[in-house]
């Protein structure tokens, strides 16, 4: 039973369980009311018949009893003056258990009919019916139910009388009719009424909700956001009310920590941006003194050439990390990138040229299209991206490993994928693979750069989306690829 009720169709929405809750409770009190009215009437019914039948009394199986003709306190009336009887009236003598004689006045006829067919089940029921001198209902095959009586006569015998039910169920069965189409109605008229009732009173919290809707299709993660205008006011002394006012006061506050935020991180990027330009002078004046004071021709000790040269890679890492703010700088602030027609084919071939030579340990596949794929963008930054993904793939994974470049065109778009069948990227730092200074110390490093400083992998993800693009990884034990999908 619990199983077929839990699988019957339940409304989901508020509105559609209010107004089902509404037509149910109708529908029980309509029931109630319907079935209260049809024992109530027929019950009085049954008691009229009662009445009646005992106003009757015994006069027509008296008649029966002997022989077609009444006692002397009968004043004389003759076996089958029933005028004064009601139609259907059944009369009936029993003797020992047996029907002996019976009658039934017809409608239209005022002599009674003796001919009347009872089967032997009939004569059962009868001969059942307690001599009490109450009313009991039985149920005669031939003729139907009937409400009878049944008294002791004078000659030891048993004398019965009724009267039809038929008009008592005809009366109950058009109640129950006239009820339920009635009620049937009502239901229908109240079921669309309550339905636009409640729809009417839950009109504010359906604004609610399609705020509410608007504001999760925002992009609240970054950038600066504007909310939608707040849910309009409804009576504050009821429930819909109260959940207006307090998911306004949540937008005021979610919209004050955006705005602060937005403020946040416009001071951090115009730092990144102002600290990493006024770092490009110093770093590239560094690398110049130390590279002028290697070139110097008179005896230099060994341990001042090492450390002159130290700082000379230093110096080159340094402007390499300064650079790599500064792009990520610009793009945050909405830069826009070159756009011209890109041989993104020519691109690969020369990306992953230039890896075979800086990677030869590794082995380095190429899967190219038959026809050459043009994308738009910024050439140079597209070969940074390729650059920095390939490696990634060499300088963190061993040597001997297949690394395998991929373009091909689906919807639309020129997608790269470089593949390696190296140990993978561990799972807890796959979530921030692309976010900024990202690294897994001792593991697969997520570094694109030979910088070290966690910043290639964003610098990737940055460009994919100037470009409107996107950037995605899938790895595992053994298998790890990194895909980009860019507009063509």
């Amino acid at each position: 039973m619990r199983a077929r009720l839990a699988r019957l169709p339940r409304p989901r929405t508020l509105r559609a369980r209010l107004t089902a809750g509404l037509v149910v409770l109708l529908a029980v009190s309509c029931a109630a009311v319907g079935v209260a009215a049809v024992v109530e009437l027929n019950g009085f019914l049954t008691q009229r018949l009662d009445e009646q039948l005992a106003q009757v009394g015994t006069r027509f199986p008296e008649s029966l009893e002997h022989n077609g003709r009444l006692p002397d306190d009968h004043d004389g009336d003759e076996y089958g003056d029933t005028r004064r009887t009601a139609t259907g009236t059944f009369g009936a003598r029993l003797l020992n258990g047996t029907v002996t004689n019976k009658g039934l006045i017809r409608s239209g006829d005022p002599a009674a009919d003796l001919n009347v067919d009872l089967t032997a089940r009939d004569a059962a029921r009868l001969a059942r019916v307690p001599v009490d001198g109450r009313p009991h209902t039985v149920e005669l095959s031939a003729l139907d139910d009937y409400r009878v009586v049944a008294s002791a006569g004078r000659d030891g015998d048993v004398l019965m009388v009724g009267l039809p039910l038929e008009p008592v169920q005809a009366t109950v069965h058009r109640l129950e009719l006239v009820a339920a189409s009635v009620f049937g109605l009502a239901l229908v008229v109240a079921g669309v009424a309550g339905a636009c009732w409640v729809r009417w009173s839950l009109r504010p919290l359906s604004r609610v909700a399609a705020t509410a809707t608007r504001v999760s299709e925002l992009p609240l993660a970054s950038g600066e956001v504007a909310l939608p205008p707040r849910a309009p006011d409804a009576d504050p002394g009821g429930e819909v009310g109260r959940v207006a006012a307090a998911f306004n006061r949540m937008l005021g506050h979610v919209e004050d920590a955006l705005t602060k935020r937005h403020a946040v991180e416009e001071r951090l990027r115009r730092f990144a941006a102002d600290a990493s330009h006024e770092l490009r002078t110093p770093v590239a004046s560094v690398r110049g003194h130390a590279e002028l004071a290697l070139l110097h021709p008179g005896p230099v000790p060994p341990e001042v050439t090492r450390a002159l040269e130290r700082i000379t890679a230093e110096s080159a890492r340094m402007g390499e990390m300064v650079d790599d703010l500064l792009l990520l700088a610009r793009l945050d602030a909405g830069r826009p990138l070159e756009r011209h027609p890109v041989d993104l084919t020519r691109l690969v071939l020369d990306a992953v040229t230039d890896a075979r030579a800086t990677g030869p340990g590794h082995r380095w596949t190429l899967d190219l299209p038959e026809e050459p794929v043009t994308v738009p963008g910024d050439t140079h930054r597209l070969h940074q991206v390729l650059a920095n993904l390939l490696a990634n793939a060499r300088l963190h994974t061993p040597a001997g490993t297949k690394v395998t470049v991929t373009l091909e065109t689906e919807a639309g778009a020129a997608v790269v994928s470089v593949h390696d069948d190296g140990p993978g990227v561990p799972e807890e730092v796959r979530p921030g693979v692309f976010e900024r200074f990202t690294r897994a110390e001792h593991r697969r490093p997520t570094d694109a750069s030979g910088s070290g400083a966690g910043l290639g992998l964003s610098i990737v993800a940055a460009v994919a989306e100037a470009h409107g693009g996107s950037v995605g990884l899938q790895s595992g034990p053994g298998s790890t690829t990194f895909r980009i999908s860019l507009p063509s």
